[in-house]
């Protein structure tokens, strides 16, 4: 494994050691809204408060943007190596007791997305990446499904949450997506729905007003297990857009053409 990465896996089972202790007493929890539908919990702070401490002990020169505590005062000194972190993913299934959150890390150098780590605590499932060398789940290769019909496919998908934004031509794209595939999921972990879709559990994905931490080591996760990553309009550069797909490569193609018409 990667040191980068190892560092990362660490990092992310420390964090995931306070999400799990905080699960028992969830009733306990502080929890603050940010905005509607948008919380934030002291398990989030404590949690990415870990991930930095451990990210910052092994690399200290190192930015971070990180979804509580925000972007790191050397982050735009042209820094070659960004942590960009979630915590938890899934704040709201967390509160709830749903089992379906997640600690997403990645690490962006000169641009790029090199080193990927999300663990779902609930299931000890440990997903990771290194640029180059394949996707892997509990240190087993994983790779995006076979599936090249989006009418065979089971996609994942998120609504918009904050102020209801977009919601209105979010039901229309959800109405024509159902149509088109065998089922739509909304679990409400974008991390761990992107990856799902590069162990071959989803056959894609898709989402609108997502943040760089949603997003950024899914991202590789997908294509290194073999898939693609895009906008609504099939472009590379999503990672600041707000928006992706992610799916198998003819699925990918598919679902473009569908949502290309929803592009921002």
């Amino acid at each position: 494994m990667h040191p980068m990465l190892n560092t990362a896996v660490k990092a992310a089972r420390r964090a995931a050691s306070i999400i799990n202790r905080a699960s028992f007493d969830i009733d306990r929890i502080k929890v603050t809204q940010k905005g509607h539908n948008d919380f934030v919990t002291e398990v989030d702070q404590a949690a990415e408060q870990a991930i930095i401490d451990v990210l910052k002990t092994a690399y200290p020169d190192h930015a971070i943007l990180a979804e509580e505590t925000g972007a790191s005062s050397n982050l735009h000194d042209e820094n070659d190596n960004v942590w960009i972190i979630d915590p938890l993913d899934g704040t709201t299934n967390f509160i709830h007791g749903f089992p379906q959150y997640c600690v997403s890390i990645a690490l962006q150098q000169r641009g790029i997305i090199t080193q990927a780590v999300i663990f779902d605590p609930t299931r000890n499932d440990l997903f990771t990446a290194t640029k180059g060398s394949g996707a892997y789940l509990n240190e087993k290769r994983i790779r995006v499904s076979r599936r090249d019909k989006m009418a065979d496919a089971l996609l994942g998908t998120g609504f918009p949450f904050r102020n209801g934004d977009g919601l209105e031509e979010y039901i229309k794209m959800f109405r024509i997506m159902t149509e088109k595939c065998a089922g739509l999921r909304r679990p409400g972990a974008a991390a761990l729905d992107l990856a799902y879709v590069a162990a071959g559990r989803l056959d894609g994905f898709f989402e609108r007003g997502l943040q760089p931490w949603d997003m950024a080591a899914g991202s590789l996760l997908v294509t290194e297990a073999g898939g693609i990553v895009g906008t609504f309009a099939g472009e590379s550069d999503y990672l600041y857009k707000n928006e992706v797909i992610a799916a198998t490569p003819k699925v990918f193609a598919q679902m473009v053409n569908v949502l290309s018409q929803f592009k921002k």
